[in-house]
């Protein structure tokens, strides 16, 4: 009768995990007795960075605050300090004077009109842009119908037209349509953009699966139920994006809107801020504290939104 060492004897050998799928290391006993857990290799495992890559990182950073902050300090100055050789590096003490005068002076009804306007319009072209983006998008993406190809090289294809030639006509439509110097001049003609149809048509060609739309259809959903409750859903993290990229370049245009409000009382924070510039001599620290007034809402937005956008992108990619 052969017999068996026990565990803690020195003769018993130590038992070897195993492997389970995936590589995965099973749970085994030791040469001590205890059990190994199941771990993945490399699992839970954080890279730290090398003072190589902190340093890169930190010079980037930098590199990319460093003209908000000269913007800062040029605001702070006077006219005759911000041109000085060399130029000042510290923040002066005029900042709430500089701001101050923009609020009262930039635009005819002054600095807190142009901002409501220009929330007013960016926030609009944004909402319709990526709603009818998202619609036209799937119809482009998954949807059957003759003449597709067609009409999507036709909606690309108006990308490659400068917006200045565009200009002249426009001015005259708008007139015709009695939206001179009016809001809806700079929100009619951007209710939706090309590049945002073409953008959310590449991202749910990819994301959103044929199958789950089969699998709707079959479970008694309209199009309004599968575009509420399937596409948008998935669309979310490119709707996020959409949405910021268009609120910024729309916060950010100057090209249309002082053509089209021009001699208007309530202007957009742009065609208010250049008024400022005019004149006999150019004040630059107090076109930097406009300048400085007009970003802030756009740092507010990235503030409150940018982790949500972040995290939508790194959502969508790790489900791709």
């Amino acid at each position: 009768m052969t017999t068996i060492p026990a565990p803690d004897s020195p003769a018993a050998p130590a038992a070897r995990p195993v492997r389970g799928p995936a590589g995965r290391t099973g749970t085994g006993q030791t040469g001590t007795g205890r059990r190994r857990p199941l771990r993945s290799p490399g699992a839970g495992d954080q890279h730290r960075a090398g003072p190589l890559a902190l340093t890169t990182l930190v010079l980037v950073a930098l590199a990319s605050l460093f003209p908000l902050y000269w913007t800062l300090v040029a605001a702070s100055t006077d006219g005759h300090r911000v041109v000085a050789t060399p130029p000042p590096l510290l923040p002066g003490p005029n900042l709430f004077h500089n701001l101050g005068y923009v609020w009262d002076n930039a635009g005819a009804q002054g600095m807190g009109v142009a901002l409501l306007n220009s929330t007013l319009v960016a926030g609009t072209v944004a909402l319709s842009t990526v709603a009818f983006s998202v619609l036209a998008g799937f119809a482009f993406a998954k949807l059957r119908f003759r003449g597709r190809g067609a009409l999507l090289a036709l909606v690309v294809a108006t990308m490659a037209v400068p917006a200045q030639v565009s200009v002249v006509p426009l001015f005259i439509l708008m007139r015709h349509l009695g939206l001179g110097n009016q809001l809806g001049a700079l929100i009619l003609p951007t209710l939706v953009t090309a590049f945002g149809v073409f953008f959310m048509r590449q991202y749910l060609t990819q994301a959103l699966p044929t199958e789950l739309l089969e699998a709707a259809r079959i479970d008694g959903a309209n199009s309004l139920r599968v575009v509420w409750h399937v596409v948008l859903p998935i669309a979310r993290p490119a709707m996020a994006v959409l949405g910021m990229l268009t609120f910024v370049q729309s916060w950010n245009d100057f090209l249309w809107p002082v053509i089209a409000m021009n001699g208007a009382v309530n202007p957009t924070v742009q065609v208010a801020l250049a008024g400022l510039g005019t004149g006999w001599s150019t004040d630059w620290s107090v076109i930097t504290a406009g300048a400085l007034i007009g970003t802030a809402p756009l740092l507010l937005v990235f503030t409150v939104f940018g982790r949500q956008i972040v995290g939508g992108i790194t959502q969508g990619a790790l489900k791709g």
